[in-house]
């Protein structure tokens, strides 16, 4: 079976992500770095258990408030300068299709009902 392509842009924001934040200075390693890495990883650890559940709805709600979350440390590192301006923009963009490809899949699910 061919892999979706949200789960292979997770991946890549993943690989991504794990090697910037290493280099967080070191009181932020622990705090927004650390964050942020976990966030990710949940993030990508709950559309794994929604592909294999037969009603992933629930799932990808969680999904979704992770991706958020990540959304939000992602700018403040950028505001804290963590990362520059040119990187921020790089994992937003990456983020922005996480989330097309995250959208597509909960209307899907909803059957092309979404909450406002």
């Amino acid at each position: 079976m061919k892999e979706s392509p949200l789960f292979s842009k997770t991946y890549d924001f993943l690989c991504w992500l794990l090697p910037l934040t290493i280099k967080f200075p070191r009181q932020q390693r622990f705090v927004l770095a650390a964050a942020l890495q976990k966030e990710a990883l949940h993030f990508q650890g709950l559309l794994i258990e929604a592909a294999h559940q037969p009603s992933a709805s629930e799932r990808l709600c969680l999904a979704n408030a992770e991706l958020a979350k990540v959304r939000s440390h992602l700018r403040l590192s950028r505001d804290l300068a963590l990362i520059s301006p040119g990187q921020y923009e790089h994992g937003a963009r990456l983020l922005v299709e996480i989330g097309r490809l995250l959208g597509g899949w909960i209307k899907k699910v909803s059957g092309g009902q979404t909450s406002a």
